[in-house]
């Protein structure tokens, strides 16, 4: 056993410090955390010590540099949605002990969940569950960590019928086990918690679909719910993959990894890829069969894979006929002299007004007349737009396919016809949960994918684009989820064995982030998160794969 006998000192973000002698809960310094941040108390709902975010529980015993993190953040309402779910699956526990709660995807913001029992939830169930919850955070109940030793965390589970996270220890194997616990429910500390149930104090259970929407606040906003979580389409896109999961066998991680272990993967790979390329010749048969579309538009989050299906769905158009003609709207981007700037200072390229709207309208408009357009592009060094000399002009039986974050906006194209139109988002919809309780986020999906490929093709360290990320995330919100709806068509870009290939790229760069750097909290957690997979070598990736637009090796020119 080390015994430190040197006092712990405790340096806070105005440079005052403290000094202890033994471990102490970061949450016995709370009042001085405050005061030197210039925060409330009650607004702080975890620490950051040494750039790694820790609940309030936790025991400090070295020396450290600590921060709050505020509910109101970005970190602080990853927490608040972790603890309410997990407030949730301990009131489903205490109320049907003898059914699985299982989580499925999230609706803007809400989660979707299920009871695994013959019987859809009834209404009378979904007000139960809510009125056990508004009880339990009345009670301002303690939410507690245990340490047990592997075979104990086993019984534990088998106890709790937690299928899925009891098999998720089989592929791991830890001498021994942290596990939340809350009136007599436990479950796998995944990442920080609230230290109690009583700020839990805005949320909502409404029905949906053969389960019910767990509703949680707005980011930034605490105390205010999202009055719009409703996305048929999108929701029809998830459910089409949670029933072709269950069908082949694989819905969570530990399946996954059964196949890995076992050999099996290398057909999984097979049929996740056919899954996929159905789903792009899906796309090219509506396109044929509304008749008369001369755009295809495709949309989606960064890193969903839209480049790679646009290459995959000009193949589709082809084998029916169609004479394909890819555009990226990077070229109509105007000079940099005319480009917004954000709040910050910095040039603003994913706004609407980043591109020539007039000159992109004019070029359609000629091409659907069959007249010939000197093709622009961008030059992104010099920030000015360049003709090359390239020219286009379209064919009788020519299409366009139109590939950027504006393509579901219509002031993108007001000048042309909506019939002429046929507008595709994409998006990585990981059909794959963790275990029970724990659901697979597609911004996570999406965020290592960005990493291996800014790695592979971009030199950038896994903080650089860690760093980044928020903003991405934030013009997304602006520019493309609301106009989700717009879409004709949805697919789903996700292959659910990729983050056992991504692994391998994205672990040793997220190493590599070190503790004096604030995208450390991230790059921890997203290396907890990869532990929850077996890796798969990159060489059992088709070469016409989606994925290869991340790791590399692709077929396809880019």
């Amino acid at each position: 056993v080390f015994y430190n006998c040197a006092m712990i000192k405790l340096t806070f973000l105005d440079d005052s410090s403290i000094e202890f002698a033994e471990a102490t809960p970061a949450k016995n310094f709370l009042p001085e955390l405050a005061k030197a941040s210039c925060v409330l108390v009650d607004s702080i709902v975890a620490v950051r010590v040494n750039n790694e975010i820790c609940q309030l529980t936790y025991p400090i015993d070295f020396n450290a540099k600590i921060e709050p993190v505020l509910l109101a953040s970005d970190e602080g309402a990853a927490i608040y949605r972790r603890t309410l779910c997990f407030l949730l699956a301990a009131a489903a526990h205490t109320l049907f002990p003898e059914k699985r709660l299982i989580v499925g995807h999230s609706l803007g913001h809400g989660y979707y969940y299920t009871m695994d029992s013959e019987k859809n939830i009834t209404l009378f169930e979904i007000a139960q569950l809510k009125a056990q919850m508004k009880l339990m955070v009345e009670q301002n109940l303690e939410i507690t960590q245990k340490r047990l030793c592997y075979e104990e965390a086993l019984e534990e589970l088998e106890r709790l019928n937690m299928v899925q996270t009891r098999e998720s220890l089989r592929y791991s194997c830890p001498p021994s086990v942290v596990l939340n616990s809350l009136a007599g429910f436990s479950n796998l500390h995944f990442a920080p918690l609230l230290d109690s149930t009583g700020k839990l104090q805005t949320f909502d259970l409404t029905e949906y679909g053969q389960g019910f929407m767990l509703r949680f606040p707005l980011s930034g906003n605490p105390k205010k719910l999202d009055e719009n979580t409703d996305s048929p389409k999108l929701f029809s896109v998830y459910k089409r993959y949670k029933e072709w999961g269950k069908v082949i066998g694989v819905t969570c991680a530990p399946d996954l990894n059964r196949r890995i272990i076992d050999r099996s993967y290398k057909e999984f790979i097979n049929i996740t890829e056919t899954m996929q390329n159905k789903c792009f010749a899906e796309a090219a048969d509506m396109i044929h069969k509304r008749g008369g579309v001369k755009v295809v538009l495709i949309a989606g989050p960064s890193s969903s894979g839209k480049t790679t299906s646009s290459k995959k769905l000009a193949q589709q158009l082809q084998v029916i006929g169609y004479t394909p003609r890819v555009i990226s709207l990077d070229d109509y981007y105007v000079g940099r002299d005319q480009t917004p700037k954000d709040e910050f200072g910095n040039y603003d390229y994913e706004c609407l007004e980043a591109l020539d709207i007039p000159l992109l309208n004019e070029n359609l408009i000629k091409l659907f007349n069959q007249q010939e357009i000197d093709m622009p592009g961008y030059d992104f060094n010099e920030g000015k737009r360049k003709f090359t000399g390239k020219k286009l002009r379209l064919n009788e039986n020519d299409i366009l396919i139109l590939e950027g974050i504006h393509g579901l906006n219509d002031k993108l194209t007001p000048l042309i016809d909506s019939s002429v139109k046929f507008k595709i988002y994409v998006s990585a919809l990981t059909q794959l949960n963790l275990d029970d309780h724990n659901r697979i986020p597609t911004s996570d999906n999406r965020l290592i994918r960005r990493i291996a490929r800014d790695s592979q093709f971009r030199g950038k360290s896994a903080a650089a684009t860690i760093s980044m990320w928020p903003n991405v995330r934030k013009g997304e919100r602006l520019h493309i989820f609301p106009f989700q709806g717009n879409a004709d068509l949805m697919i789903n870009t996700a292959l659910d064995y990729e983050l056992a290939v991504l692994k391998v790229y994205a672990e040793p760069l997220l190493r590599c982030v070190t503790p004096m750097e604030k995208e450390y909290a991230e790059a921890s957690r997203l290396l907890k998160f990869l532990s929850n997979f077996a890796p798969i070598p990159s060489n059992f990736v088709p070469g016409q794969s989606l994925l290869r637009e991340f790791i590399g090796g692709s077929e396809y020119k880019y």
